[in-house]
């Protein structure tokens, strides 16, 4: 099925609009807020007539001012002048704006689409975070020169995330990031088609970071010369072969990389694990899915010296490469010392895990499987031990059934599950800490 086909077959969400309030108790409305006027805000519905309305409320009675904004536009709605005449004439509102999402806006009514997006291109210029999620194709043009004039009004534009249902026409959106060339330093691209905008990325001074997903990212990658340092690739199929000669032109200066396959599938895997060892020595992190545990990908591994944080979906594609006793101990022994984050969670290696810890001599501070019983429980303990406790947490997938209570022990699930000392506990209480894995994850 063709790349287009799946996305397009999949069911679709109904839009809405989100004024979001950070889960951390950060408070998006900066400034002099009477405890009504917050009461309001935290009392948002999801009808967009009346976000807005609390938005132009609080603007006009307390002097707030907001700095992340996440709108979806919802279908055939249509604002009340009045609503947005009270924004516009409160210009600290949106002067303070930071992170600006824009979703669905072809679904909404265009006159107050435009509307909306005068006002913001007006008041903002300190955006540092702006995403568009949607197909540009079907715009009306002022639409476009609206969301151009958001893209041009900032002053230090540092992230910019484009997201649609794979177009390859972007009128104008994509080359407004010229006049951000010396700020610009991530740009995140999600199912889209190519375009000769993209070339734009070439001027851009600073970039650093590049997320490609479900997108032409061969194409692409053709582009760019040796700036990039953070390169994160998903996709339901990968082509190393593209990989590898930008990785010869570029890899010096690479350091982390995420190379994500849906379907388990990266063709030419021999080529990328020789490209990596021969041009990529700096890299620090890493994380490849489905890759075969091969003595080139061993290799691989004892020559990456500087590597801190390893992700790993190791394949046993052919009996050849299925891991064995013997095999696993090399690959624990050669693990640099550098090493301090280990993810074996969707890894064959993880049914070798007492194996692995026994030979390890990496310093880890971080690591992550998929279950734990009372053999993983004595490996962890002894690994801590031999390793001068260096090891602060061990993330568990099924965290959830292992009946720890409120401070996170795990006195009765050793003790009455798999009839381990209370010594034994106490241990793992003065040695690590047991978490849930998405408490510990590090993203590439």
């Amino acid at each position: 099925m063709r790349r287009s086909d799946r996305f397009l077959s999949g069911n679709y969400i109904p839009s809405f609009m989100r004024i979001r309030r950070p889960n951390n108790g950060n408070k998006i409305f900066m400034g002099n807020m009477p405890e009504l006027m917050e009461l309001i805000l935290n009392n948002i519905a999801k009808d967009f007539h009346y976000s807005l309305f609390s938005c132009a409320l609080v603007s006009r009675h307390c002097g707030a001012s907001l700095r992340e904004l996440d709108v979806y536009f919802p279908e055939s709605n249509k604002i009340k002048p009045g609503i947005f005449q009270s924004l516009e004439r409160n210009e600290l509102f949106f002067s303070r704006l930071q992170y600006l999402s824009l979703s669905a806006i072809s679904e909404f009514s265009t006159e107050n689409a435009v509307d909306l997006l005068k006002i913001l291109a007006k008041n903002t210029t300190r955006i540092i975070a702006l995403k568009l999620d949607e197909s540009y194709s079907q715009y009306d043009s002022q639409l476009i020169h609206e969301l151009i004039n958001i893209i041009k009004s900032q002053e230090q534009l540092r992230q910019f995330t484009l997201a649609g249902i794979l177009p390859d026409e972007f009128h104008g959106i994509i080359s407004a990031l010229e006049c951000q060339k010396q700020s610009l330093r991530e740009v995140i691209i999600e199912t889209c088609g190519y375009s000769d905008e993209f070339k734009i990325l070439m001027n851009c001074e600073n970039l650093e970071i590049l997320r490609m997903r479900f997108c032409d990212y061969e194409n692409i990658m053709e582009l760019l010369d040796n700036k990039i340092n953070t390169l994160e690739i998903l996709d339901y199929e990968i082509d190393a072969s593209e990989l590898a000669l930008f990785f010869k032109k570029s890899g010096k200066l690479l350091q982390r990389l995420k190379l994500e396959s849906l379907d388990a599938i990266i063709f030419d895997q021999s080529l990328l694990l020789d490209a990596l060892k021969s041009f990529c020595p700096n890299i620090t992190y890493l994380d490849v899915s489905i890759i075969e545990f091969s003595t080139q990908f061993l290799v691989l591994i004892g020559n990456l010296r500087k590597l801190q944080f390893l992700t790993l979906s190791v394949d046993t594609l052919s009996v050849d490469e299925i891991p064995d006793e013997e095999r696993v101990i090399r690959f624990a022994k050669i693990l640099p010392l550098t090493l301090q984050y280990l993810d074996l969670r969707y890894s064959c290696l993880i049914s070798f895990i007492e194996i692995l810890l026994k030979y390890c001599y990496a310093p880890l501070k971080k690591l992550l499987i998929d279950d734990l019983d009372e053999d993983k429980l004595k490996a962890l303990i002894k690994f801590s031990n031999k390793r001068n406790r260096s090891l602060s947490y061990v993330g568990v997938s099924n965290y959830s059934d292992l009946g720890l209570d409120d401070i996170g022990r795990t006195e009765e699930y050793v003790r009455l599950s798999y009839s381990a000392t209370v010594q034994e506990y106490l241990e793992v209480e003065d040695l690590f800490t047991l978490v849930p894995c998405e408490d510990i994850i590090v993203h590439c």
